[in-house]
């Protein structure tokens, strides 16, 4: 059975020439690069990474790789391939919308991050709900720790808080929030030339477990 321990080079200079040569024409002639050396060792480390992210938390994990087709369908974009790798890994099991673990390698950086991106109508009440008690004053305290330790956090979606909710919450910012993330980016995408990059990965992501337990802990 194939061992899985870290993508080769020619995995980021695959992404490197896809984006400066976004053809179909392209990609076909280079399709054997994409099968060897991005496809199959992205299966590989999402099998890994599931064992990982178990032992990290404590809870099964299922795992998706984005396609690399785009739906260009509703898009002015009409480039028909993503130019990056993207991987998501979420607990199983649970009722609520629950954090996910995100891997993002593109041509100049890759980016790990945990949370929920965009929470679906129903999670959101539930997620409001929660914000609007305890949960939001620990968020509200995670986000400007980690920001201060130099991650990365998206501004709240809305500008004001919205309605159902005393428009002076002391917890404002969170209740403005229709999901939450945090990512740290490393420099350069040779972060994933490195020896036994499951575990390297496991590492970083378990500077995220404050993330995760706060949002797992939204019922």
């Amino acid at each position: 059975m194939t061992q899985f321990d870290c993508f080769a080079a020619e995995a980021v200079g695959f992404l490197q020439e896809l984006k400066a040569n976004n053809t179909k024409d392209w990609f076909a002639a280079n399709k054997a690069t994409y099968e060897t050396h991005i496809k199959a060792p992205s299966k590989l480390f999402a099998e890994d990474m599931e064992l990982a992210l178990r032992d990290l938390t404590g809870q099964d994990h299922s795992s998706k790789i984005f396609r690399i087709h785009r739906d260009v369908r509703f898009s002015k974009d009409k480039t028909p391939y993503n130019a990056h790798l993207h991987l998501a890994f979420l607990p199983t099991g649970q009722a609520v919308q629950p954090p996910m673990w995100l891997f993002g390698l593109s041509p100049e950086k890759l980016s790990l991050g945990c949370g929920v991106l965009q929470y679906d109508k129903g999670a959101l009440d539930t997620f409001r709900d929660a914000m609007a008690g305890p949960l939001g004053a620990e968020l509200t305290q995670i986000t400007l720790e980690m920001r201060n330790r130099g991650f990365r956090i998206g501004d709240p979606e809305l500008k004001r808080i919205p309605p159902g909710f005393d428009k002076d919450h002391p917890h404002e910012e969170a209740l403005r929030r229709k999901g939450f993330a945090v990512w740290m980016d490393t420099e350069t995408p040779a972060f994933v030339l490195k020896s036994n990059l499951t575990e390297l990965t496991a590492a970083e992501f378990a500077k995220l477990m404050p993330v995760f337990q706060l949002l797992s802990r939204i019922t």
